[in-house]
């Protein structure tokens, strides 16, 4: 077994930590001032392990998560790795129709949610896909028209406002005493570090996301180097206000800690107030997120006025990061050992990353060098042929955080990963003199907002639901804040009005996540087309930087 393979499971790592660590702080979730050590932590994923077998949940069967930055959102992600479950994230800003895809591809037995978040109900979403949920009175199991795999709905909150048809966590953790202990000991002994833990749900080229499937050792290890690069002991303290439903938080955040036994402070709702009180507080030396956010911390009024003394490390991705904001980062909030990273979900995610020895230029012009056990190779990206340093290409990958593949999409699969193991990222990028990786835009069409992964084809489709519209383009624009946002462009009916962005947004507000709704929009008579009547979205993309770009 190579060196640099952290060959253990998610629930073995969990109980080194609590054996080696037991009093200190695991888990800190201040909205509720809810707070775990390394022994209590494994203690109730333990007993919450022991509810999910008696509940019913079997080895393989796929549980997926609807929840913002709660405590049970890790509880039931280590509870579900210990007893050999697949966990299934989902987006905090899926609607309707987005979760009824997601539960239905993946194919999920179980589904935690928590009532809602930013006005959206959840709960409301679940039974009006799924209105055998509330019709079962809680039977033993019910059966969905639309999601025939569905057994059970868990509810996150107060005991008091479960609502009808769905069962409480706290229920599920009372259920722990029909499970003898030897029975989750035999089960947690049977998990093996290549065994599928976790599906992350990604957009593909055809715009409908799919479940990446990533192993124990896919995001154990990765975790262990993230960590590693950013010198974590079970001394340091990670604010993440960044989602866990993204490999950002799960794994640079969450199993990045795990396996350093550093202290996580998770934070559900976005606010920049919040994060400086938090790390103020509880003294975090640690803080992640995307450009945006550390440009709106630096940007509070009342930010002088906080001790950030106790900061020295922690990441910043999903976007390039301006050269100001990296400068002032280091210097006004102490983050000298900042680092920065590169990947993507199906490559577990990091390949590449900065270290605390990298000069401010090497953590501002590049995404670092390759990470333990990860090969990078620049390719053309037509003939897929080795391209030498210096020379732009598509970034391939290959090692141990290549995905296991997409969850029953083979010809998916094989669209991304080569015969010979190599993953095609769709990135275009070259190596430095120094082999420090440069990413130097994209050779597919997906656009990159403030960390998440957008592709146009999905939104143009909602777009072409309207009445009056006979055909649209989204392409990237360029945004210092941002990275990318989307400007549309949309050919009308004849005699039809222009659409304004009022209207866009009205239309597509309940139909999609709100960070996939384009910020301009231009009525226009056509499209520039190739010979074969393709879209030259290069084209496009030149007029909406010209049009919009900032």
């Amino acid at each position: 077994m190579s060196d640099h393979l952290v060959n253990k499971t998610i629930g073995q790592v969990l109980e080194e930590n609590a054996s080696k660590y037991p009093g200190e702080d695991a888990l800190i979730y201040p909205a509720a001032s809810k707070r775990y050590t390394w022994g209590s932590l494994n203690d109730e994923v333990d007993r919450l392990a022991r509810g999910l077998i008696a509940f019913g949940v079997k080895p393989g069967d796929r549980v997926s998560m609807w929840a913002t930055n709660v405590p049970q959102w890790l509880t039931v992600c280590y509870a579900t790795a210990k007893i050999g479950a697949i966990f299934v994230t989902v987006n905090t800003h899926y609607r309707k129709s987005e979760i009824e895809y997601l539960l239905s591809q993946s194919e999920s037995h179980y589904v935690f949610s928590i009532a809602g978040f930013r006005g959206f109900s959840y709960v409301g979403a679940l039974l009006e896909i799924a209105p055998e949920i509330k019709e079962s009175g809680r039977e033993e199991s019910f059966r969905s028209r639309a999601l025939p795999f569905l057994k059970k709905a868990i509810f996150l909150g107060p005991p008091e406002e479960v609502p009808a048809g769905f069962w409480g966590y706290q229920e599920i953790l009372d259920m722990a005493d029909r499970t003898p202990e030897e029975d989750l000991r035999a089960l947690a002994s049977a998990q093996k570090p290549d065994d599928v833990v976790n599906m992350q749900y990604t957009s593909g080229t055809t715009g409908f996301p799919k479940g990446a499937m990533l192993t124990h050792q896919n995001i154990v290890t990765n975790g262990y180097w993230i960590g590693y690069h950013q010198g974590f002991t079970q001394k340091d303290r990670i604010c993440i206000p960044v989602p866990l439903f993204h490999c950002f938080g799960l794994v640079l955040g969450a199993m990045a800690a795990l396996n350093h036994a550093a202290c996580m402070v998770i934070l559900d709702i976005y606010s920049a107030f919040d994060i400086l009180v938090n790390v103020e507080k509880e003294k975090c030396t640690g803080l992640y997120g995307v450009p945006t956010m550390f440009i709106s911390l630096l940007e509070q009024r009342s930010f002088s006025t906080f001790d950030l003394s106790t900061l020295r490390t922690g990441i910043m991705a999903g976007s390039p990061c301006p050269v100001k904001t990296m400068r002032e980062t280091i210097e006004r909030m102490r983050m000298k050992d900042i680092t920065i990273c590169y990947g993507m979900t199906e490559t577990s995610p990091v390949v590449s990353q900065t270290s605390v020895e990298d000069s401010l230029q090497k953590r501002v012009e590049t995404v670092g060098r390759a990470m333990p056990g990860v090969e990078l190779k620049i390719v053309d990206p037509e003939t897929w042929k080795p391209l030498p340093q210096g020379q732009i290409g598509e970034v391939t990958v290959r090692g141990y955080v290549n995905m296991r593949g997409y969850y029953n999409l083979p010809e998916a699969t094989d669209k991304i990963l080569d015969k010979e193991g190599w993953i095609h990222t769709g990135d275009l990028g070259y190596f430095d003199k120094d082999d420090y990786l440069v990413i130097d835009g994209r050779w597919k069409d997906m656009i990159i907002r403030a960390g998440e992964n957008i592709y146009p084809s999905e939104v143009e489709e909602a777009i072409r639901v309207m009445p009056t519209v006979r055909d649209v383009a989204v392409v990237a624009v360029p945004s210092k804040l941002h990275g990318e946002e989307l400007g549309a462009f949309i050919i009308v009916d004849e005699k039809a009005s222009p659409i304004t962005v009022k209207e866009l947004r009205a239309f597509l507000r309940p139909r999609v996540a709100g960070y996939k709704i384009p910020r301009y929009v231009a009525t226009v008579e056509s499209f520039p087309l190739t010979a074969s009547g393709k879209i030259q979205k290069f084209k496009l993309r030149e007029r909406a930087a010209e049009l919009w770009g900032k």
